[in-house]
């Protein structure tokens, strides 16, 4: 007897490249803390399933694989992991009434790119500052020359949102 859909043969998750150490902490006051907001998701990501971008209009999913979660809240944890990492203070995914920085923004790509046989990942960032101001940055890394495999697609996407997040950090600042 079977209940439900066969499971995929491979599930995707994004793993911190650097993370804090082992026993380290930070402390404040939460009003004061760095929030990171799950971003929103272009649509084609806003699935468990990889995309790929076969030509300028035309998406496809990849067979047989997917996200352990969406990819939008996968890399809200990977980018606020970047920041524990880089020592920004008191980080957190919740916004609860903090007065500090909160990062949030689009998810607009993370999948494979066939022309280019490529990895993508691409966020427009925002920045909403403690004084009332508001920043934005478009973010992109790709890794070219990988196959549409998932043993080799998984790699080259936790590579580039790693390189994503870090960028993310230092413009955090």
């Amino acid at each position: 007897m079977s209940i439900g859909a066969k499971p995929p043969g491979t599930l995707l998750s994004l793993t911190p490249e650097t993370a804090p150490a082992i026993g380290a902490s930070s402390s404040g006051a939460l009003g004061d803390a760095t929030v990171v907001l799950e971003p929103a998701a272009a649509a084609p990501v806003s699935v468990l399933r990889i995309p790929v971008q076969i030509d300028a209009a035309s998406v496809a999913y990849i067979k047989g694989t997917q996200w352990v979660e969406r990819p939008s809240r996968a890399f809200q944890h990977l980018l606020a992991e970047t920041l524990r990492a880089r020592g920004k203070g008191l980080v957190v995914e919740a916004d609860r009434g903090t007065t500090g920085t909160r990062i949030g923004g689009r998810l607009l790509a993370m999948g494979f790119d066939v022309p280019t046989h490529s990895a993508v990942v691409r966020f427009d960032a925002m920045k909403w500052l403690p004084d009332g101001r508001i920043e934005t940055r478009r973010f992109e890394s790709t890794v070219a020359g990988i196959d549409p495999d998932p043993d080799a697609i998984g790699p080259a996407l936790n590579h580039a949102a790693n390189k994503v997040a870090a960028e993310i950090a230092d413009w955090v600042g």
